[in-house]
């Protein structure tokens, strides 16, 4: 992270969630000054800038004002410094509005611990504009499981092959053929597209007729394009927006 100190803003109506919260980022970093709001209105007349605001979207002030309220004036204020958002609720219900306005993620109460670390380590690779693509942990950490260890086989040169399913950013479809985007960078080999999403789902999404998505590779993305961790840039189907969204959310969530 950057040498000066990281402004982290906590913004929650219960302050027994505020604690534990900056309790987990002090874990995570020394080198953080961390503001504590207790309502949408208290953090705006602050006028202090924070480079991460975690936001309890439920909460509301006197106002009226939530915190999905908050994030949308944040995010009209063109003159001021975007924090990254990261969403903390008990409900599952506003996910679709959590995206619309840029979150960048979507943390359920009670809160765990590793997945706190996870999100966290994350964000700070994406304020410091870093690829998070460096390391394994930059994206959700799969050690240890079964999922990191699963393996896609397929007739390559008169041969079997084995590719790490970790390794791979995502799946295009191109007449009958599949041309696989990885670390490894580009491989093409005969199958189908239909086959493999159906083999993969809950690993891999199919955003768009032609594109299959590693869901651990997903870094952010919008109504109409999901930008990964690799830098790709892939367009979303209207049609398969809601799902992919339902979908992430489960992934991050597992």
């Amino acid at each position: 992270m950057a040498e000066d100190m990281w402004k982290i803003g906590i913004c929650d109506d219960e302050e027994a969630v505020r604690s534990y919260l900056a309790s987990l980022v002090r874990e995570q970093t020394a080198e953080c000054e961390i503001s504590e709001y207790t309502s949408p209105e208290e953090y705006l007349s602050d006028g202090r800038e924070c480079e991460l605001l975690f936001l309890d979207i439920g909460m509301e002030d006197r106002s009226g004002m939530d915190g999905m309220d908050l994030a949308r004036r944040i995010r009209s204020m063109d003159k001021i410094c975007q924090p990254v958002i990261i969403f903390v609720t008990g409900y599952g219900k506003y996910v679709y509005e959590a995206f619309d306005v840029e979150a960048f993620h979507y943390l359920r109460k009670p809160i765990d611990e590793r997945k706190f670390a996870e999100v966290f380590q994350r964000a700070a690779q994406r304020q410091d504009g870093q690829n998070p693509k460096g390391q394994a942990s930059g994206q959700v950490d799969f050690s240890g499981t079964e999922k990191q260890k699963r393996t896609l086989v397929i007739q390559y040169g008169g041969k079997s092959r084995a590719i790490p399913l970790d390794s791979l950013y995502y799946m295009e479809s191109q007449g009958h053929k599949v041309i696989l985007h990885g670390k490894e960078g580009v491989l093409e080999y005969y199958a189908r597209i239909g086959a493999l999403e159906e083999k993969l789902q809950g690993s891999f999404f199919r955003i768009h007729k032609g594109y299959l998505v590693n869901l651990s590779w997903v870094d952010e993305y919008s109504r109409t394009e999901v930008r990964l961790a690799s830098g790709d840039r892939l367009p979303v189907s209207k049609y398969k927006y809601e799902a992919f969204v339902k979908a992430h959310l489960r992934f991050l969530q597992t």
